[in-house]
């Protein structure tokens, strides 16, 4: 047996959650959302391993979502927060290889663990995830790679399954790895049930970093070849660090479970009822979400008339509906999805068309996040545009000018400091100022509330291109 290791959370935020559209999108993925509660997925697993003897954690994250996953962190209380950024997608291997070199360059010791946690899943009883983790920690003292497999509520097969070899007498509640299973077909899904001693495949494990970076070696050089490379040049960009492209993009894109967990001889599953889903599909809403007496799970304005064992969800503004009976109705301010409860994971099928059609609904909602805040367009036409901006407290926007239009700020909400030319102005609500075509300036927002303005545009061309940034503290040329 080692010494007491310390437990580090790794999050793993690179998904883009495309059968959750059109809530989901490329630029602002499910784990960005709250889809099961007040606070986004990505929020509850943070706090999920927040203190109660974790060190603080490591997230590792598409570069387009750190602004938003660095806001998110911050208004949980998360503090020390890591955030690692992939520059291009490589799949599990090379997040977690990547990872591993970071806390080990870091000065982790190899007995130290990584807690490898996807961002996107839920997790409804957190008492019995902590145990599951106390009892991988034990196994992992002894040299496991630790998977935790979900006990089976029904057939799935969507799921991975794991085959529960020989009780670890060193580690209780802990089992060897006897084999691995891609998703089943229904029959052997079914098969499974009765058979028992088989759990799905979470994707959540603990590795002893040690172990890890030597099975790395061993089965995939070539991911953790790139990964150290990729940590080795990385660069800091304010409060994130930035993986080195080349090196990083050279990884093969294969999922850990591949790269190591098939093929160690030191693999160990964690059997536990954890009240877990990761939320792949509309329906998958509806299984885990509080029902009415009628079956139907609602959000948002919702009204629902001979209405049975649907998933209503609204966002901006009243959806009603009459007779229907098992369908996912999901609506949004620029788009609208229905579909059969038992068709919903066919819902990628759409995103890949907006895709082919070269339409933004795609990959963007119509609030689009910044480092300082968000802004969203609320209305357009021939030389003109309305945009809502929310600055968040202690931010601030780029100082810098416009060529082709003019703006009109009318604070709304909050208080907002503002550069015009030589003047600083400072704007509450109800108090407006105008911004003439080629005048330098800039928002900020000095209070401990968002300030929220109404941007009113004007001009030939109102294109996000035509700015001239004289300074940035985000770094943007």
């Amino acid at each position: 047996m080692q010494s007491q290791q310390m437990i580090h959370p790794v999050i793993l935020s690179g998904g883009a959650g495309t059968r959750l559209w059109p809530l989901s999108r490329e630029l602002f993925p499910k784990q960005l959302l709250p889809l099961a509660g007040e606070r986004s997925l990505i929020q509850d697993t943070a706090l999920r391993v927040g203190g109660r003897g974790f060190a603080a954690p490591l997230v590792v994250c598409n570069v387009e979502h750190r602004f938003a996953i660095a806001e998110q962190l911050r208004q949980s209380g998360i503090e020390g927060a890591a955030l690692l950024l992939e520059p291009v997608a490589r799949n599990t291997a090379a997040a977690v290889a990547a990872a591993a070199a970071y806390l080990a360059a870091s000065g982790a010791g190899e007995h130290d663990c990584l807690l490898v946690l996807p961002s996107d899943h839920v997790i409804l009883d957190g008492a019995a995830f902590l145990d599951a983790v106390a009892k991988a920690a034990t196994a992992a003292q002894y040299g496991h790679l630790v998977t935790f497999g979900i006990t089976p509520t029904g057939p799935e097969t969507g799921y991975g399954y794991i085959r529960q070899g020989d009780a670890l007498d060193a580690a209780p509640g802990a089992h060897a790895v006897a084999r691995f299973v891609e998703k089943p077909d229904l029959a052997t899904a079914q098969a499974y049930l009765r058979d028992g001693g088989w759990s799905w495949n979470s994707g959540m494990f603990l590795f002893p970093l040690g172990a890890l970076r030597t099975e790395l070696a061993t089965h995939a050089p070539g991911v953790v070849a790139a990964a150290d490379e990729a940590v080795a040049r990385a660069t800091r960009d304010l409060d994130f660090v930035r993986l080195d492209r080349d090196a990083f993009a050279a990884a093969p894109s294969i999922s850990v479970d591949y790269a190591v967990m098939e093929k160690t001889s030191h693999a160990a599953v964690v059997p536990a009822a954890l009240g877990w889903s990761d939320v792949g599909s509309w329906s998958a809403l509806w299984e885990i979400g509080r029902r009415d007496g009628d079956g139907n799970v609602a959000q948002g304005d919702v009204i629902a008339e001979r209405t049975r064992n649907s998933y209503l969800r609204s966002e901006h503004r009243l959806l009603a509906t009459v007779g229907v009976e098992d369908m996912i109705v999901v609506a949004l301010k620029d788009a609208v999805l229905v579909a059969a409860r038992d068709e919903a994971q066919h819902v990628k099928a759409i995103v890949d068309r907006l895709r082919k059609a070269g339409r933004s609904e795609a990959s963007a909602h119509p609030r689009v996040y910044r480092p300082w805040g968000s802004y969203e367009t609320i209305d357009l036409g021939p030389r003109f545009q309305v945009k809502r901006i929310i600055v968040n407290p202690g931010q601030r926007i780029s100082l810098q000018k416009h060529a082709r239009r003019a703006e009109h700020w009318v604070c709304v909400q909050g208080v907002a400091r503002v550069t015009r030319g030589e003047d600083i102005l400072t704007l509450r609500e109800n108090m407006s100022t105008y911004i003439p075509v080629g005048c330098i300036h800039r928002l900020e927002n000095p209070g401990a509330e968002p300030a929220h303005i109404i941007e009113v545009q004007s001009g030939d061309y109102l294109g996000e291109d035509d700015i001239v940034r004289i300074e940035d503290s985000s770094g943007r040329s």
